[in-house]
């Protein structure tokens, strides 16, 4: 039976407009200036533990909604999140109140030790039932909904069952959690898999609600040769975004209509003045999304 999470709403609603991905780089600015910004994203691991960077998050919190994006609850653990982790994760989301919360579908951490990436879990039976006592777990102790966002993934994962799609949408109906769409990654995975990536976005599209979906993700990605030949497609976040990943996130705005959207970046970060140049290029295209939408109820 599906359990639904006791929400705990944030400062304001996020607004369904392009935002930033704040790293610490620019915090100084934002708090200077407080930029013409809509929201902003920001990595909660940065900020776990008391601090002048948390200190400055909650000043720029006081202006701005924020959504929290973290990578350390390790949603696919076959142990239960760790507990003095989870504690310190709820204190900062009591202390910032962001709008959204979110973290992967995927998994670091093993026997109290974490990893340094977000490893892939396959798309069984059986990790359904890990990943959704997990995902409980953390609703129940932060009281609100959480977002999970698709993972890229480099090879194939043995025993999987389902497709993405209807992985996370058997997720999502067990927990009551939405959905990060991260289109780069959704790229990635398809073209690291052989598959068409206008054919997973549709399958993810067709098997998850467009009301669950309350987030997207752009980002770059790399190309890295293997010594057995061909290439590997790389999720890096030190670039821009290609065509080819604007095209699907096209498509998906079209089906979906306007989410607020944001261009990730954590390696090579670029000027403020660049990030905000980004945004308005996302923005473009959720105006016409919205201007289509209007003209086509009239």
């Amino acid at each position: 039976m599906t359990r639904s999470p006791r929400a705990l709403t944030g400062q304001r609603p996020i607004p369904v407009t392009a935002g930033i991905g704040l790293r610490p780089a620019h915090y100084d600015r934002v708090m200077r200036e407080r930029p013409a910004v809509a929201w902003f994203e920001v990595h909660a691991e940065n900020h776990m533990t008391a601090g002048h960077l948390a200190t400055s998050l909650q000043d720029i919190a006081a202006d701005y909604p924020l959504s929290l994006h973290a990578v350390g609850l390790s949603l696919g653990s076959t142990s239960c999140a760790d507990d003095s982790h989870l504690s310190r994760f709820r204190a900062l989301v009591n202390m910032l109140r962001p709008v959204l919360v979110s973290d992967h579908l995927s998994w670091s951490a093993v026997d109290g030790v974490h990893l340094p990436d977000l490893l892939p879990l396959p798309y069984s039976e059986e990790a359904l039932g890990v990943i959704v006592r997990n995902i409980h777990t953390v609703q129940d102790r932060l009281r609100r909904r959480l977002y999970v966002e698709n993972p890229s993934r480099y090879m194939p994962v043995p025993n999987s069952t389902m497709s993405e799609g209807e992985f996370l949408s058997e997720v999502v109906l067990r927990t009551g959690c939405g959905i990060l769409l991260d289109v780069n990654n959704l790229y990635v995975t398809a073209v690291n898999m052989g598959a068409s990536p206008l054919a997973t976005l549709d399958d993810f599209l067709f098997r998850i609600s467009p009301a669950d979906i309350a987030e997207i993700h752009l980002a770059g990605h790399t190309s890295v040769p293997l010594r057995s030949g061909g290439s590997l497609l790389v999720d890096h976040h030190g670039g821009d975004v290609c065509a080819e990943v604007w095209a699907i996130f096209e498509a998906a705005i079209a089906h979906l209509g306007p989410v607020a959207t944001v261009v990730e970046w954590d390696t090579h970060l670029p000027s403020f003045d660049a990030l905000q140049a980004q945004a308005a290029s996302v923005q473009s295209v959720l105006s016409l999304a919205r201007k289509a939408r209007h003209v086509g109820v009239g």
